[in-house]
């Protein structure tokens, strides 16, 4: 099982009473569907008649953790399976019925009155469903189930993750509060600390050849990186080389950083150019210790098995409907515009390296952010365009069209508390988003 590769339990549920050659046909069918899918299936593809038939099933589907657990309705049938199944199987469960032909003659399947018959039954119990309701060998209902079991997956991920934090927010950030206990509670997740300046005691420590590796993958992609201070750089690329040990030692999949003004004022350099690299790593890494942020980065990853860019929205123009994300300097090199310079810089306030500079590539964004606004965990969604523009300030930035009125978007953002920091990545992954914010209990705004 892995977020890659969902592990789907599938049951297949019918009575000898309906059309059992045609409900045959249609689950082999829809097991065709399945198989499309990039899943590791726990089942078989054989038609359940009875409470013995269902039962002898369920071993093998309660030895494994599963990431869904898929009852097809083929026909009509009680509820009463449907609810011990989702009483003893501790997976998401999702129902798929399927249409039938309106042909004046005898009703074959009944598929989804079974559905809507399980579904009332489960409420009562305190269990709810996804549901599809589409032919055997429809591409939508494979999409569908897709995001489901992706979405399972990920939240069966974020349980057990360790996350590290260096340091405590800067004052008067309460967007960086967290509370730890929610933490586990909702996500499963752990986190490790360790003050800002041990942190920074233990990199210094190190031999300074930590930086040669970092600084020779750095120098292939800024070819201006031998003009910088070049002491402030290689501090930079050895606090990477740490964060980078620390993660594979202790296994973090994401660490957020108290980056100023310490690492500036106690270090002489930039923690932003070893953020980026962190986040290249596909190891999302935040600022301002930021641990929500991290969270939302990690899961978006995970959603878009892709890398992700920790924002600020700074600035918008009513004018022309766009707005403008930027951070100092850590957005990974893989949403470059290439076709516009890429290079190292310095702090714009700070004015020490290592930081990354350059636009953001075009393309379709998702924006997301699990927020406390309100004294309330939910999870805020954005979706729109990243359009080709020069840099709108220096640090890695992109200009962008949501799919929103700006004003409209800014009242709901505004109304609703969002936080500073939003995590975009590119492509459309909502869906997988607020599947995952079902899963884990979260209830969804969306501001586009």
């Amino acid at each position: 099982m892995s977020v890659e590769r969902p592990r789907i339990g599938v049951v297949a549920l019918g009575r000898p009473t309906f059309d059992v050659p045609f409900a045959e046909e249609i689950l082999a069918k829809a097991w065709s569907t399945l198989e499309s899918i990039d899943a590791e299936l726990i089942g078989q593809p054989e038609l359940l008649f009875d409470a013995d038939a269902v039962r002898a099933a369920l071993p093998a589907l309660k030895e494994q953790q599963l990431d869904m657990l898929l009852l097809l309705q083929v026909t009509f049938t009680d509820a009463t399976m449907t609810v011990e199944l989702g009483k003893q199987i501790d997976a998401p469960l999702v129902m798929w019925s399927f249409p039938e032909a309106r042909t004046g003659g005898r009703l074959r399947l009944n598929s989804f009155c079974g559905v809507n018959l399980a579904s009332h039954a489960l409420s009562r119990n305190d269990l709810s469903i996804d549901y599809v309701h589409a032919d055997a060998d429809s591409p939508a209902a494979k999409e569908e189930l897709e995001v489901y079991a992706r979405a399972g997956a990920i939240a069966n991920d974020l349980r057990g993750t360790k996350l590290k934090l260096v340091g405590q927010h800067p004052d008067g950030f309460d967007a960086c509060n967290f509370n730890e206990e929610e933490l586990k509670s909702k996500f499963g997740v752990e986190v490790d600390r360790i003050p800002v300046i041990d942190f920074i005691n233990e990199v210094k420590e190190l031999p300074d050849d930590v930086a040669d590796a970092p600084y020779e993958r750095r120098a292939k992609d800024f070819p201006n990186l031998a003009e910088l201070d070049q002491d402030a750089t290689r501090k930079t690329l050895k606090v990477y080389s740490k964060l980078r040990a620390e993660a594979d030692e202790n296994n973090y999949k994401g660490i957020a950083v108290r980056c100023w003004p310490d690492f500036f004022t106690e270090y002489g350099c930039a923690a932003c150019g070893a953020l980026a690299l962190l986040n290249e790593d596909r190891t999302p890494a935040g600022c301002e210790a930021d641990m929500m942020g991290v969270v939302t980065s990690l899961t978006l990853q995970h959603a878009a098995q892709g890398s992700v860019f920790n924002t600020d929205l700074v600035d918008v123009n009513t004018e022309d409907d766009t707005v403008v994300f930027w951070h100092c300097g850590q957005a990974p090199i893989d949403m470059a515009d290439t076709d516009q310079p890429i290079q190292g810089t310095i702090h714009s306030n700070r004015k020490l390296p290592l930081l990354s500079e350059f636009a953001l590539k075009p393309g379709r964004i998702t924006m997301a952010r699990f927020s406390q606004g309100h004294g309330k965990m939910r999870l805020l969604l954005a979706g729109g365009e990243m359009i080709k523009a020069p840099l709108a300030f220096s640090g890695t930035a992109g200009t962008a069209k949501l799919d929103v009125p700006v004003k409209q978007f800014l009242d709901t953002m505004i109304n609703e508390g969002l936080e500073h920091h939003t995590a975009l990545t590119y492509g459309e992954h909502r869906p997988v988003m607020r599947a995952v914010a079902k899963r884990l209990g979260i209830e969804v705004v969306e501001l586009t």
